[in-house]
């Protein structure tokens, strides 16, 4: 394909494949409004820009955390502690959803409602709440709680445009999708840049976690051994490519956006371990809360080294002296690299963090099937969460996205994020009220 063609290339993806789409059945309350939220997320306008859903979700489901542990006590909350809480805790994770996606997204609040009213029909058709419920006055609660603690300062931040463009020196990153205007091709700068002056949730700075080493040098063997990598094994069919039949699958199914094979799995694991509300809510918001600041995190990382992608490497292959890195001007990637730049990998910040707080809780080796939103894409059985992190890093090259250096620096920068998350937050009380 000629190079004024691939640039205008649409990145074309279901809204399944934007976030949270999910078919497994009912678990409980948390995973229901994990499935709810989802669906209001997708629906919101304008659309929330690249991956800063994690954001909203992690508010949604610290929120529902908090209300459980104003009843059961067993561990920290993040927000506040609710007192002489009385009523059912269903109740009160069904309300503080409901308050906080209401907040979030005003103009949903009828279908937001309506969520509400249903899922609320049915925790009362099966004896775990009341109508009326006084439990809900512990979710209004814990919901002020988070609004107030966030609401101003992210919209202030989601309401900055984009404006980040890069550079276009040999190796930075340059906007790799464009719009027309009058006729004329004009670069979109960099998707959700506002994320890297986004406060975390539980990091102190977006840069606490920054990775402290760049990328490798362009003339570096290193470098060349990346690039060849992601040369052979990510083209698109038609450059020309040495995927294996089963790294091309892998690439197809991690092409989904991570908060939907997550997601599906944590709701399956509620039932496969039988988590009990606290157990099931303190899971989504320390998975959420850590894969929020672990995308902060990246993207000061992306915005900071500003690197390359492989289309653009490639591309001008010839021009970065390197002897060991033979350009090609027509080569195109198996699927579209986002518009941001490449080091390090958010899918593989998202992933590191995740599969590490689940290894927290539940240890590496557990058996589980994960699912993929992504046209094609067959289930994987799996034996440990660190194997599907390892997948992760393989199938954003598979695809021809990133280089190996982004993927695996990311998950360890996902996997630093998460251990902190986990050994500061929503920590187990002990009987004397401390953890």
């Amino acid at each position: 394909m000629a190079d004024s063609q691939w640039r205008f290339k649409k990145l074309l993806v279901p809204v399944c494949a934007l976030i949270l789409c999910a078919s497994t059945a009912s678990a409980d309350v948390i995973s229901d409004w994990y499935v709810v939220a989802g669906q209001r997320i997708a629906a919101s306008t304008p659309p929330r820009r690249g991956p800063s859903s994690v954001v909203d979700l992690a508010m949604v489901h610290l929120a529902m955390h908090d209300a459980v542990q104003a009843f059961e006590r067993r561990y920290e909350p993040y927000c506040t502690g609710i007192a002489n809480a009385s009523g059912s805790p269903v109740a009160a994770a069904s309300k503080a959803a409901r308050d906080v996606l209401v907040g979030l997204f005003p103009a949903q609040e009828a279908t937001i409602e309506l969520a509400y009213s249903t899922l609320n029909a049915s925790y009362i058709s099966q004896g775990l709440m009341v109508a009326a419920d006084a439990g809900e006055d512990a979710g209004r609660q814990a919901a002020d709680c988070i609004l107030d603690k966030r609401l101003v300062s992210d919209n202030f931040h989601r309401n900055t445009p984009d404006s980040f463009m890069g550079g276009t020196g040999i190796g930075e990153w340059r906007p790799t999708v464009f719009s027309i205007v009058n006729g004329q091709p004009v670069p979109v700068s960099m998707s959700a840049d506002f994320l890297a002056r986004m406060m975390p949730f539980g990091v102190k700075e977006p840069d606490e976690f920054r990775i402290a080493n760049p990328a490798p040098h362009l003339t570096s063997g290193a470098y060349a051994k990346a690039y060849n990598e992601v040369k052979e094994k990510g083209a698109s069919d038609a450059t020309g490519h040495t995927r294996t039949p089963e790294e091309t699958a892998v690439a197809v199914f991690f092409s989904d956006a991570p908060a939907n094979y997550w997601g599906r799995l944590m709701r399956d694991l509620v039932v496969s371990q039988s988590l009990n509300l606290g157990d099931s809510a303190r899971m989504f918001a320390l998975v959420t809360m850590a894969t929020a600041d672990a995308i902060i995190t990246c993207w000061d990382s992306k915005i900071y080294y500003n690197v390359w992608r492989p289309i653009t490497a490639i591309r001008e292959g010839e021009n970065d002296g390197n002897a060991d890195t033979a350009g090609n001007p027509a080569w195109e990637s198996f699927r579209n690299a986002p518009n941001y730049p490449d080091y390090t990998s958010g899918a593989n910040n998202v992933s590191g963090a995740t599969t590490t707080i689940l290894e927290h809780l539940f240890g590496d080796k557990v058996e589980f099937m994960l699912v993929s939103n992504a046209a094609g894409a067959v289930p994987r059985p799996y034996m440990r969460f660190s194997d599907v992190a390892s997948d992760v890093v393989d199938g954003r090259i598979f695809m021809g996205i990133h280089f190996r250096f982004a993927d695996t620096t990311a998950r360890r920068q996902g996997t630093h994020v998460a251990n902190w998350t986990f050994s500061h937050y929503l920590r187990p009380i002990g009987r004397n009220g401390n953890p």
